[in-house]
């Protein structure tokens, strides 16, 4: 299988580039019967899509999708799904410089070196956060699946930008809360100091990173296969595809490594007749299987690494030092935008073992 695609049962294929004329998504393996339309994939790309706040890129994109196949009279048929969404607000000759100038902390120049130059630069091309539109795409679908077939839901949130986090964990109540503003921290005075956080750097030149958590409850006992396809393997694999994900940790994480085997253990205990843990520090997995627990994961972000300082680079071409100040519309903290793709990655792993382990049928009706 190659690097564009994910899944055995669900399967995801991602296409396009951030400049080109579309990009789209592919889903093989989503069973027959599921109520679907473009509204249901349209309401998760409005919560990621560009241009919506001060903390955002200023690119202004309707990333309205059109489903080309896999549905009729409302219903998928059982056959591939094939979505896209077409670029409309390009600006192209901002990445001219690009072509002999890698911007530091891009993959410019890796990408030059494996493609010898053939690849598409602009905007980042294919390694774009553009293309987490398409994971969003996938995900809606995957999410409404798990949502009417197991009752399982997937929500995430701003819990840490820079240096300034929430405390304590999103409560089910406060789940309203999470897109109530403009950082997708449910806590609505944390939120507002992200937010001077996040234009102050902007306002410098510069960018922050940051946290989303990530919460899945109703999960089923025993999704995951050991070894090599575990449930906290191809998470993990899913989440670090998306641009700027530089840690992924589950449960109490690290900070369950500075603790003792005593404290950090999830002990058993029956629960209006149910088998479930006092604590839940695994994070919901266990020997890489989901214990009924929800499932609790963190996902940190590097700063964005497009800022308008100016930076130390070399030109490819002469091999000579030079620098460079990147201009054009960017994220000065992708953070915000990122909840919706990591609920979508979540619900596109999640239905893929769902339907391997036989808890989701070919067809639902």
């Amino acid at each position: 299988m190659l690097g564009s695609s994910i899944g055995e049962r669900f399967g995801f294929t991602s296409f396009g580039e951030s400049h080109g004329r579309c990009i789209g998504a592919v889903i093989d393996g989503c069973p027959a019967g599921l109520e679907l339309e473009e509204k249901d994939i349209q309401k998760m790309l409005d919560l990621r899509k560009p241009g919506q706040s001060l903390v955002s890129t200023q690119r202004k994109e309707g990333d309205v999708v059109e489903i080309l196949s896999g549905v009729f009279r409302g219903y998928t048929t059982g056959a591939p799904i094939a979505m896209i969404i077409w670029n409309q607000d390009q600006h192209s000759k901002d990445y001219e410089q690009l072509i002999r100038k890698p911007r530091p902390g891009h993959s410019d120049y890796p990408a030059w070196a494996k493609y010898k130059g053939f690849n598409d630069f602009r905007g980042g091309g294919r390694f774009s956060g553009r293309l987490t539109a398409t994971f969003v795409m996938a995900g809606a679908i995957a999410r409404k699946l798990l949502s009417q077939t197991l009752g399982i839901e997937t929500y995430s949130y701003t819990s840490q930008i820079g240096k300034i986090k929430m405390k304590g964990q999103v409560t089910p109540k406060m789940k309203k809360d999470i897109y109530s503003n403009e950082v997708r921290c449910p806590d609505k005075k944390t939120a507002q100091q992200m937010r001077t956080a996040i234009l102050a750097a902007k306002k410098n030149g510069d960018s922050l990173g940051g946290i989303i958590e990530s919460i899945t409850s109703n999960i089923p006992v025993g999704l995951g296969e050991p070894i090599f396809g575990s449930l906290e393997s191809d998470l993990s694999k899913a989440l670090y595809s998306i641009p700027a994900v530089k840690g992924v940790e589950f449960g109490s994480g690290f900070y369950g490594s500075t603790t003792s085997g005593y404290v950090n253990n999830d002990q058993y205990m029956i629960k209006n007749g149910k088998i479930v843990t006092n604590t839940n520090n695994a994070g919901g997995i266990l020997g890489g299987l989901s214990n009924a627990m929800p499932i609790v994961l963190r996902v940190a972000f590097k700063p964005a690494s497009s800022i308008a300082k100016k930076q130390n680079t070399i030109d490819i071409k002469t091999k000579k030092p030079t620098s460079l100040v990147v201009t054009g519309r960017h994220d000065p903290c992708v953070v915000p935008r990122a909840p919706p793709v990591v609920d979508s990655l979540v619900s596109v792993v999640l239905a893929d073992h769902a339907i391997k382990c036989g808890l989701i049928p070919p067809v639902l009706r």
